[in-house]
């Protein structure tokens, strides 16, 4: 299938999502986030940092939910639906590059390892074999460590470890590809590699690269949490992680129900929206599906 018909079948592919219940409700929820993240200076009511007082100048500390703190305050008098609201930031620009970098590195390592084999093809998976040996948390605290907590940073070992899935599944994918008739075809006509790769073989796994970034994208997501909750995150962002770490360090997790909540749930509202709408987007690539 040529680039063209494969874009004009995932177009109709997303049109059908208005039929899928499910999945329209994740791509509302998504869009939501979206839209929070776009106009976070306007809708939130103080800034992530800011601490609140009251008539008598006292510090407003562990509020519970009001009409002036919707989702209460933290033991140092700051807003958490606040915080929360600029979180979705950190979560969406973690989540979408990193779903950019892993669609990318992992469609093109995995096609450039299964057209070309040989040595080149040994090369590579025996690069993604020692990545497969590296623990995230550990690997990711460590690196940390030593350059010192950034976000763009944290992004970059997320993507470092997250692409060697797709490569190795669109790897065996272009494995089958490239024996295909027209593969054949346009190789006895004079075609370069680089034009069978990116004009016959890339439009077919396309859907798999499109699979592996929605995962990817909410895998991120609680990677980036899980780092920050850890206290590695970048001390100037506030992320839904660094204000679960919050909680943890003052010693709130079981107290302060309204701190440590809304931060956990929109990290699996967001995941979980994430995973819905492309599981209906799937649907309608592979009907067998719709049975299960």
């Amino acid at each position: 299938m040529g680039m063209r018909a494969r874009a004009r079948s995932m177009l109709a592919g997303v049109r059908k999502l208005s039929k899928n219940r499910l999945g329209l409700a994740g791509s509302i929820v998504i869009g939501c986030f979206v839209g929070v993240a776009i106009l976070a200076p306007y809708l939130a009511p103080y800034g992530p940092m800011h601490k609140s007082f009251n008539e008598r100048g006292e510090l407003e500390s562990l509020q519970k939910p009001s009409a002036r703190h919707w989702f209460g305050t933290t033991m140092q008098g700051r807003d958490v639906f606040s915080q929360v609201i600029y979180g979705t930031r950190v979560a969406l620009l973690v989540g979408i590059l990193d779903a950019l970098l892993t669609g990318f590195l992992g469609t093109l390592v995995g096609i450039a390892a299964g057209y070309s084999r040989g040595r080149v093809d040994d090369f590579l998976m025996r690069f993604v074999d020692i990545l497969y040996s590296i623990p995230f948390e550990p690997f990711a605290i460590a690196v940390l460590c030593i350059l010192g907590p950034s976000l763009w940073r944290l992004i970059a070992i997320i993507a470092l470890l997250l692409w060697r899935d797709p490569a190795r599944v669109i790897r065996a994918q272009t494995l089958t590809l490239s024996q295909r008739p027209y593969v054949k075809s346009a190789r006895a006509s004079g075609a370069s590699n680089l034009r069978i790769m990116w004009v016959h073989i890339a439009p077919n796994v396309l859907p798999l690269t499109f699979a592996y970034m929605a995962l990817g994208a909410g895998w991120a997501i609680i990677a980036e949490a899980s780092i920050s909750f850890l206290g590695f995150g970048d001390p100037g962002v506030m992320s839904w992680g660094t204000i679960l770490n919050h909680v943890f360090v003052n010693g709130q997790i079981g107290n302060a129900w309204w701190w440590s909540f809304p931060p956990g749930a929109m990290i699996v509202l967001l995941v979980l929206s994430i995973f819905v709408t492309f599981r209906a987007y799937e649907e309608e690539f592979n009907p067998r599906l719709r049975r299960w």
